[in-house]
């Protein structure tokens, strides 16, 4: 069998603008051309967030681009995308999101080894100022001790 190309997205400006503090693999209610825009890389992560309507998790905001073959039955680039949890997983999630600072992001999107999309969620609160320049200054130290380690 070929090898297949692995299909994955991050969202990397999470992990600077949240405290992650717990993360859930999710699966996620898609169509036909939203797969095929997908395995085409036409995704973006960056402004999507997750809210609870009624007893559901939907993602909003993901944008998956526009499928080129498409025709009259194409998708809506940033519609609403249902969740598909555990309702025991669903429960706690509530409980904390409820709770004042807490908020529900999606971080990476791919393809597992059977084809089917998922989505890693990540419960997260918001970092300061203060706390991302530490981040920032964390990460410059490190390369900056990198390249004095690697021209050793």
């Amino acid at each position: 069998m070929a090898d297949k190309k692995k299909i994955e997205y991050v969202n990397r400006k999470a992990k600077h603008e949240y405290h992650f503090l717990e993360l859930m693999e999710a699966g996620i209610v898609l169509t036909g051309t939203e797969i095929k825009s997908i395995r085409s890389g036409l995704v973006n992560l960056r402004d999507a967030y997750c809210v609870f309507e009624g007893d559901q998790l939907v993602v909003r905001s993901i944008f998956i681009g526009e499928y080129k073959q498409g025709n009259q039955f194409n998708h809506e680039e940033r519609r609403p995308r249902k969740l598909l949890l555990k309702r025991q997983e669903l429960n706690k999630w509530l409980k904390k999101t409820k709770e004042k600072g807490f908020t529900i992001v999606p971080y990476r999107m791919y393809l597992n080894e059977r084809g089917i999309c998922k989505l890693e969620i990540v419960l997260v609160q918001g970092k300061k100022n203060y706390d991302k320049r530490a981040t920032i200054k964390q990460k410059d130290n490190k390369r900056q001790l990198d390249r004095a380690l690697k021209g050793l």
